[in-house]
């Protein structure tokens, strides 16, 4: 009986002596988590996409795609759009550096330029499908996208997403020829990664070719360049965008081929 009592006795002295302890007492650690990071977004060169986010209202690119809708009306009061040109910050450029030369070489087009900088395959694919090429019926598009690519996808994907540009082009415009330009020559020296992986896509998209039939590949890269290969900066101060110089060579290169499309 005494061996029962001790235990009990030292059990009952700790319970008087031991502080109370309430649930707001404990304090549970939480487990360390990291902040939710959003994955890059993936380079899908074949897959219609818009560029930033589509609910903001500020968003340069839907600004810009809706500038066009309105800049197609206005073009189509003074008479039919003959000329598209479809591309990126290089097409874009016809406005600035390009201005004159595209004022001389392509107004009797009454010239409609869809060229946003910055665009990918995927964006010029989203808004050849939203109306910009809605309601006309251009003898001739010229076509030059796919540099703004070369930061994610392989040289073959490039190629697919270029290829399906022009096949809805072809889709949306039935009677329209498409002039595809090879993608233009980056990188000052003539080893710049680029120029490989440029050629490499090029090579691929002039089997688009159809003898001019519906489809002509041209390659003015070669213009640009110095006979070492060297691409230079009186003509593309950036080694990618060309100045007022590199639009006059661009037009010109491009004027006899424009004008047998257009027969």
């Amino acid at each position: 009986m005494k061996l029962f009592r001790l235990p009990l006795l030292l059990f009952l002295a700790f319970s008087l002596t031991a502080p109370a302890i309430r649930a707001d007492d404990v304090k549970v650690q939480a487990p360390a988590t990291k902040p939710a990071t959003r994955p890059a977004p993936k380079d899908e060169p074949t897959v219609p996409s818009i560029k930033g986010d589509p609910h903001d209202p500020k968003n340069g690119f839907l600004n810009r795609h809706e500038g066009f809708l309105k800049d197609k009306e206005k073009l189509l009061e003074k008479g039919p759009i003959q000329f598209l040109l479809v591309g990126d910050s290089i097409t874009d450029g016809w406005r600035g550096k390009g201005k004159s030369t595209f004022h001389s070489a392509f107004d009797q087009y009454n010239p409609y330029n869809i060229g946003i900088g910055g665009d990918r395959t995927q964006h010029v694919l989203w808004r050849l499908e939203h109306g910009e090429v809605d309601g006309i019926k251009p003898k001739v598009a010229m076509l030059m996208i796919g540099t703004n690519n070369l930061g994610n996808p392989s040289d073959d994907e490039i190629a697919a997403g270029v290829t399906k540009c022009v096949e809805t082009l072809r889709a949306k415009l039935p009677d329209t020829k498409v002039l595809l330009l090879a993608i233009f020559p980056r990188g000052m020296k003539p080893d710049d990664r680029a120029r490989a992986r440029i050629k490499n896509i090029n090579d691929t998209i002039k089997k688009l070719d159809d003898g001019g039939k519906t489809v002509k590949y041209l390659d003015i890269g070669d213009k640009f360049l110095e006979p070492d290969g060297t691409l230079p900066k009186s003509i593309m101060p950036d080694a990618l965008h060309p100045n007022a110089k590199g639009y006059e060579i661009w037009g010109q290169a491009i004027a006899p081929a424009v004008e047998e499309m257009m027969k």
